[in-house]
């Protein structure tokens, strides 16, 4: 029998948090090792788990897999989340894509300096609500269907909807304006599978700041 998928990252958000909602999505269970000291990290670089001396790393199906876009294009694919066909995942990688690039911006702005902080807020404000949240609104409703792509559940429906978590945490007003994705997101966060996983007590980790932060960047040497 083969064992869950075992996840290699630090207990915070991160990289590995688009990877956490796509298992929980597939309904898969997995494992955690978190990465807690730099020593911890040095092991795993020590001993050849790490391609490329960096986490996410994620132990499936006899492989240990690094790189995010790949672990994730690994999953949706084995679990059918990934398109019918060519065309659908060129759709799905494109959107998935666009996500990616507003998800970046949040991702790093608990790094950013304390006198950019208000500049960078303020930047990631403008293009969600002028440049990435219009996009994606304007394509489900081209379609009229419930889902992205294909009208059925994708890897690019469950990054999408973790990104307006994190959009509506930095400010609940940004989502006003888009009536369609609101209803996109609460689709999805009743799904069985995700709305288990949004659980109080499930592997979703709160946002990185305070304690947890100075944490991972003693981890990673962030200065």
């Amino acid at each position: 029998m083969v064992g869950k998928p075992r996840l290699h990252y630090f207990d915070g958000r991160g990289r590995m948090e688009s990877i956490w909602w796509l298992l929980a999505a597939a309904g898969v269970e997995f494992e955690e090792k978190f990465i807690e000291t730099p020593e911890d990290l040095e092991k795993l670089r020590n001993d050849g788990s790490l391609m490329f001396q960096q986490v996410p790393m994620v132990e499936i199906d006899g492989m240990k897999l690094v790189q995010t876009r790949a672990i994730l294009n690994y999953i949706a694919t084995k679990y059918n989340l990934y398109g019918r066909d060519i065309k659908e995942r060129a759709l799905i990688d494109m959107y998935a894509e666009g996500v990616e690039d507003l998800y970046e911006m949040i991702l790093h702005f608990p790094l950013c300096p304390p006198d950019q902080k208000d500049d960078k807020m303020t930047l990631i404000k403008e293009r969600t609500t002028s440049r990435y949240l219009p996009a994606f609104e304007r394509v489900l409703k081209s379609h009229g269907q419930d889902y992205l792509v294909g009208n059925r559940l994708s890897k690019a429906d469950i990054y999408l909807v973790e990104l307006l978590y994190y959009v509506e945490e930095l400010d609940p007003s940004l989502l006003a304006k888009f009536p369609l994705l609101k209803a996109l997101k609460t689709r999805i966060s009743n799904l069985p599978t995700v709305k288990k996983f949004l659980q109080p007590g499930s592997p979703r980790k709160p946002p990185l700041e305070g304690k947890r932060l100075e944490e991972v960047k003693k981890i990673f040497n962030i200065k």
